[in-house]
């Protein structure tokens, strides 16, 4: 148990470069987007604000006062989460039509136009090109953010489906990192550079349009829903290496046996399906805390919350890039012990040490003591990034079969935007409100999520599909009985052949007996 899992030689067999390269490759032009954007208007804020005051003064004569200045900026930030939330609506229909792989792909044409309308918006002097492009990204991010984990998921095999799920939110705090190192003042945090500085989200996108079309699809997608063997067993080779891919083939056979219908279900009907009814409650209740926990008014208050502690301005900036890199540590801490931990350790331990540094914070600003509320914010932050940034997006794939997926992801996808959006106007109200208490809702919260996850979610670590659906079945209600009628399958018989194994399809008709 002292081993990390890096050195487990069966983690290691299975992790074939094939695997990490489609991990780094999606989750670098998809997922480290999304965290870039969420830090990238921070650095150059008041350069923004004072584009857009000239602008109207070149169009009206005069300028804009503080009050609707704050609201044109305000606007700025927050339409990427309207953004986040249009896309997360039509994840479902194109992961259905387009595949998980080529979803990807087709959506990369929304950075390079979202990028232009940045990168050029100061030369033909128009604010809202910046608002526009930011809605644009918005969209791409709230796609990305649901397919990423989605398309890692199925093509893990089951023992490395933490790991591979986990690396999307590396990657999303890599993109705040590299965003609060490009702002910093010696670089490209200048008046000058504030539209290239926007727009650099064209470079790592363009890396993944031009490397991910040679990867394949989803083996699951193509076998469960395209009805593709051929290509299933293609894409299984690929991933596997010299792995033997007959166990997978079965398991894959044994879910689309499974599956009520061969049609993918619509949110609507996800949301009848009595047989999933606590996992669509646990994704609910585990995306909507994630962004309810506190960690977006952290992040926005971070700065004030520095310069009380008596940090000199000039270096707060610098102590922001600090805390970016402990992001990205802490992601990958809990990128490299989900398969030996599991997810209801990361979940339930980062919640909970969340919940006690945000009281933390309202006993340290009750006692003016503001190094302590420097240590619970990095604190905050570190548990976030553990668990709760990743493992919900992770756990997503997992509670559902084929059939359910799209449909949950759609869900958890704009519950999520709803709620980062919903926090981001509620918080400054809050705050007047109730002052140094309004941390103890945050802490209210996180407890809540911990609570539900030690006593209602089970572990999925190593466990297929098929069998993490049987764990929710006595929960549901709808313990599996067997019929009577007869089926007819597609029963794949794989021979060995140079160390993959070759595909025989046969028909059988088998009768399902009480």
């Amino acid at each position: 148990d002292s081993q990390i899992i890096l050195l487990d030689p069966f983690f290691l067999r299975s992790l074939t470069k094939s695997l990490l390269a489609v991990a780094f490759l999606a989750s670098f032009g998809s997922s480290m987007l999304y965290g870039y954007n969420l830090a990238v208007v921070n650095s150059p804020a008041e350069y923004i604000k004072a584009f857009y005051n000239q602008t109207m003064v070149a169009r009206t004569g005069t300028g804009l006062d503080d009050k609707k200045l704050t609201l044109f900026y305000s606007v700025t930030v927050s339409v990427f989460a309207i953004g986040g939330m249009a896309g997360s609506l039509m994840v479902g229909i194109l992961v259905t039509r387009f595949g998980r792989k080529g979803t990807l792909v087709r959506i990369t044409c929304l950075v390079f136009i979202a990028g232009a309308f940045m990168g050029f918006s100061r030369t033909f002097g128009s604010p809202e090109m910046i608002i526009v492009g930011r809605f644009i990204t918005g969209v791409h991010s709230g796609i990305s953010l649901s397919v990423v984990p989605m398309y890692l998921g199925e093509i893990a095999p089951k023992n490395l489906r933490g790991f591979l799920g986990l690396v999307p939110s590396i990657f999303i705090c890599l993109g705040v990192f590299i965003a609060q190192i490009l702002g910093l003042h010696e670089l490209l945090g200048k008046e000058e550079h504030w539209p290239l500085f926007l727009s650099l989200v064209v470079i790592p996108t363009m890396f993944q349009l031009m490397l991910l079309p040679w990867f394949p699809e989803s083996p699951r997608y193509l076998l469960i829903e395209k009805r593709n063997v051929h290509a299933t067993i293609t894409a299984l080779k690929w991933y596997r290496s010299k792995v033997n891919i007959q166990a997978e083939i079965e398991e894959m056979q044994e879910e689309q046996r499974s599956m009520s219908s061969d049609q993918t279900v619509s949110v609507i009907g996800l949301l009848k399906d009595r047989s999933v009814r606590w996992q669509v409650i646990t994704i609910v209740v585990v995306n909507i805390g994630m962004q309810l926990s506190g960690i977006d008014a952290i992040w926005f208050y971070t700065n004030a919350i520095f310069e009380n502690a008596g940090i000199p301005v000039p270096q707060i900036q610098y102590t922001t890039v600090g805390t970016g890199a402990i992001e990205v540590i802490a992601g990958c801490v809990g990128c490299f012990t989900i398969e030996r931990l599991g997810r209801r350790p990361l979940m339930i331990g980062g919640f909970t040490f969340m919940g006690i540094c945000c009281a933390g914070i309202t006993l340290s600003l009750m006692c003016q003591s503001h190094y302590i509320s420097v240590a619970c914010v990095v604190g905050i932050i570190a548990g976030f990034c553990i668990g709760p940034a990743g493992v919900p997006f992770l756990i997503t794939a997992e509670l559902f079969k084929q059939s359910h997926r799209p449909a949950a992801y759609t869900v958890a996808g704009c519950l999520n935007w709803l709620s980062n959006f919903t926090i981001g106007f509620v918080f400054p109200f809050l705050q007047m409100s109730a002052g140094a208490y309004c941390y103890l809702v945050f802490f209210g919260v996180c407890m809540a999520v911990a609570a539900y996850v030690f006593f209602i979610v089970p572990e999925t670590k190593n466990k297929t599909f098929v069998e993490i659906s049987q764990m929710f079945a006595a929960r549901n209600g709808m313990l599996e009985e067997e019929s009577s009628e007869l089926s007819v399958v597609n029963n794949l018989k794989l021979a060995k052949m140079n160390g993959y194994g070759a595909v025989d399809l046969e028909y059988e008709v088998i009768e399902k007996k009480k």
